[in-house]
């Protein structure tokens, strides 16, 4: 069940990317990233993701320390103010209709439906290939 996240802020969809950077990206992308989390934590920004994310997050950074992989995985499910959406068959159906009009891979489909679904105001992802949802605006990791 989704969570009533507070709109007085914009909300976030935060991509895998952002937890991988603040986890293990010691140069600026890194720092943008854990900044932007720390925005989140104060309640400056809301969040919001897909339970995929735990995933993508544990396997890159498990590539660096398994520890650190479920310390942070671990972190993200105890996380303030974001929110972790499921991916069900209602998202995985919308995921095919992105794959065909916008030439996405299966993940970042996923990601982009799990992103309208929970009507985000924006998706935050160093990737710039989120630009060609047309629903979804793109706002790249600053």
């Amino acid at each position: 069940m989704k969570k009533n996240l507070k709109r007085d802020t914009n909300v976030l969809y935060l991509d895998a990317d952002i937890f991988i950077y603040a986890a293990i990206n010691t140069e600026e992308p890194g720092d943008k990233a854990r900044n932007l989390l720390r925005k989140i934590q104060n309640g400056e920004e809301t969040a919001e993701t897909s339970a995929l994310t735990f995933d993508e997050v544990f396997w890159a950074v498990k590539k660096d320390n398994l520890e650190l992989a479920l310390s942070v995985c671990e972190s993200m499910l105890n996380f303030r103010n974001l929110e972790i959406i499921a991916t069900d068959r209602a998202i995985a159906i919308s995921a095919i209709k992105i794959i065909r009009e916008c030439h996405l891979a299966p993940r970042y489909a996923l990601h982009a439906a799990t992103a309208i679904f929970g009507k985000a105001d924006f998706l935050v992802s160093s990737d710039s290939h989120f630009g060609r949802v047309k629903e979804l605006k793109w706002k790249e990791l600053k």
